[in-house]
C-alpha cells in the first residue's frame, strides 16, 4: 500500500526505497503529514514525502488521497520547523492561535506581511483561505514610495481584483501553498529563469490552522489566497467579521485573490 515516487526514489536510492516497499523500513503507523489524522500503511495507500532543504532531507508519510509520493524542496529553516511538527517537537506550535497571524519580512525590507488563515462561504461550500495584509505600505522594488503598490505588484503576477466575494478567485499558475505536518509552512511561487518554486510567503514558526479548514483543504486540494493593502482588513476574531471586511475591501476595489494547489498536487 505504499507509493515511492521516481523522484523520491532517485533521491532515497534502490535499496532504501526497496527497504520501504517490502516494509522493512516502513512505519507501522504514522499521522499524515498533510491531514495530521492517523494512517495505517498495511491498510491505507501511502505515500512517502521527501522534504529536502539545504543540508538536510527528512522522509515523511501521508495518505495518497492527500498528497502525492513527491520530493518538496523547502529552505533549511523550513524542514526544521517541520521536523519539528512531524515529530511534536514544538513548543509554540499547539498553543498558537488558530488563524493568527505569522508575519515575513519582505525581501528589501519595506513591510511584514501578516497572514490569517480562515473558511470562506462560497456557492454553499466552505473553502479554506488564506488573507495576506502587510503591516506598511509596499513600494515597488527599487523605489522609496510614498505609494503602495502592493496590488498592482499582485496584478502583475496574476492575482485578479475581486468585485464579488461570492465568486471562486482564478488559477494562478505556478503558485502553490505548502502545507506539511497539517501546518501552513509557505506561499511559494514560481522561481526565475525557469527554476524551481521559491517562497513568496514563509512562516518563520510554522502557522497552526484548525480541523475545520484542514478538513477543507483536504476536500478541495485548493487555498483561496486573498490580498488587500495595509489598514484594510485587520486581525478579525471571527470568520464571519473577516468576510465581512473581505467584502468592504471588494467594495472599495482593494481586494484581490487567486486559487492555489497543495504544493505537489496537480497544477501546482
Amino acid at each position: 500500500m505504499l507509493d515511492v515516487s521516481d523522484e523520491v526514489r532517485a533521491e532515497i536510492g534502490d535499496e532504501e526505497a526497496e527497504r520501504l516497499l517490502t516494509g522493512d523500513d516502513a512505519p507501522r503507523s504514522y499521522d499524515c503529514t498533510s491531514c495530521r489524522t492517523p494512517g495505517d500503511p498495511e491498510t491505507d495507500r501511502t505515500s512517502t514525502v521527501l522534504f529536502v532543504g539545504e543540508e538536510t532531507a527528512v522522509l515523511a508519510f501521508a495518505h495518497a488521497g492527500c498528497i502525492p509520493s513527491q520530493v518538496v524542496s523547502v529552505s533549511e529553516e523550513q524542514l526544521q520547523g517541520a521536523v519539528r511538527s512531524i515529530t511534536g517537537d514544538s513548543p509554540a506550535a499547539a498553543g498558537e492561535a488558530p488563524g493568527g497571524g505569522a508575519p515575513q519580512n519582505v525581501p528589501g525590507g519595506q513591510a511584514v506581511l501578516g497572514i490569517t488563515s480562515g473558511l470562506v462561504l462560497i456557492g454553499g461550500e466552505l473553502h479554506p483561505a488564506l488573507v495576506v495584509e502587510p503591516t506598511a505600505p509596499i513600494a515597488r522594488p527599487g523605489t522609496t514610495g510614498p505609494g503602495d503598490d502592493f496590488l498592482p505588484l499582485l496584478i502583475e503576477q496574476g492575482f485578479i481584483p475581486v468585485t464579488d466575494t461570492t465568486e471562486l478567485p482564478s488559477p494562478l499558475g505556478g503558485w502553490s501553498i505548502l502545507l506539511a505536518a497539517g501546518q501552513l509552512h509557505a506561499v511559494l511561487q514560481p522561481g526565475s529563469e525557469g527554476g524551481g518554486q521559491v517562497a513568496w510567503w514563509q512562516a518563520h514558526q510554522a502557522l497552526s490552522v484548525t480541523d475545520g479548514w484542514r478538513a477543507a483543504v483536504n476536500k478541495t486540494q485548493r487555498v483561496l489566497v486573498y490580498a488587500a493593502p495595509v489598514g484594510s482588513i485587520g486581525q478579525q476574531p471571527r470568520e464571519d467579521l473577516l468576510r465581512d471586511a473581505l467584502d468592504k475591501a471588494a467594495a472599495a476595489g482593494k481586494l484581490v485573490a487567486a486559487s492555489m494547489p497543495l504544493a505537489g498536487t496537480p497544477g501546482a
